[in-house]
This record gives C-alpha cells, structure tokens and sequence, in this order.
C-alpha cells in the first residue's frame, strides 16, 4: 500500500494567514514610500522653478518674479518688454489640498505681495518657503546669494 504525502488543511489555513499577516504589515510602509515620492516631487518641481528662475535672470538680464496666485505659483519677468507676450514663462501648479507660503524675513514692511525677485546679478530675496499638501509638509530656506534651498523641515503623512 503507497501512502501519499500532502499538506492538512491546518498547515495550508496556517501559511494563508501568515502570508495575508505580511501582507497587512507591508501596506503602511509601502503608501509611506508613495507619499515620500510625492513630497519629494514637489520639492524638486518647486526648486527647478527657483533654479529657473534665478538662470533666466542672468541669462536674460533683467529681473524675474515668482508670483504667488490662487492655483499656481508663476515664473515671469518683473517687466515684459514692448514686443514680448505677457505670459508666464513657467508654472508650478498647486494640485488639491496643496499650498506653498512665502516668507520673506528681510521685508522692509509687514505686508509684501506674494512675489519672490531674482536679481540679473543671480541673487535673490532671502526667502522661507513652506510647502504643506496631502502627501506632508516641508520648509526651505533660501539663500540670498545662491537661491539654494536648506530643508529645515521635512515630514511625510
């Protein structure tokens, strides 16, 4: 008489329950990797735009603007020249549940419009910018000299 070997429906109940208990504790971890890939994006998007910025100011010789609007942050020259369109030359958009605050603590006043100037020497405003949207918040500081960010604070949901 040949006896065949298998697995008991105990043991199969038993790796199906340890396999659906990682599977439980892997899904936390992997929507944080998603979420730090999306802050990271509109960290590096916002940057690219200040490098722009700051490469077009120089180039060009003229100042430029990031203006601050409702749904966007626009990248413009301070003046549009007679022959030039008046539209933006770049657009960082702000998606649902995003906002991105300009603070500018060299001001001379209180109250400033939402507005971050790019000299054609390739200096800058100091300027604090906080970003803070569904996927987490971070804060850069930008320095006057280089336009480069210094993250002070950077947090994942």
């Amino acid at each position: 008489m040949q006896r065949f070997r298998a697995f008991t429906l105990i043991e199969i109940a038993l790796s199906i329950f340890i396999l659906l208990l990682l599977l439980v504790l892997a899904v936390p971890s992997l929507s944080g990797v998603i979420a730090n890939r999306r802050l990271k994006q509109s960290l590096d998007g916002f940057n690219q735009l200040v490098r722009q910025a700051q490469e077009r100011s120089v180039t060009e010789r003229r100042p430029y603007l990031l203006a601050w609007g409702k749904n966007s942050i626009l990248l413009r020259p301070e003046v549009f020249a007679e022959d030039e369109e008046g539209k933006p030359t770049a657009v960082f958009p702000l998606g649902k549940g995003m906002s991105v605050k300009l603070l500018l603590p060299a001001a001379l006043s209180g109250k400033y419009p939402a507005e971050w100037i790019f000299w054609p020497s390739g200096n800058c405003e100091p300027a604090v910018v906080q970003f803070n949207g569904p996927a987490g918040t971070w804060t850069a500081n930008y320095s006057a000299l280089t336009a480069q960010p210094e993250l002070t604070r950077y947090a994942t949901r």
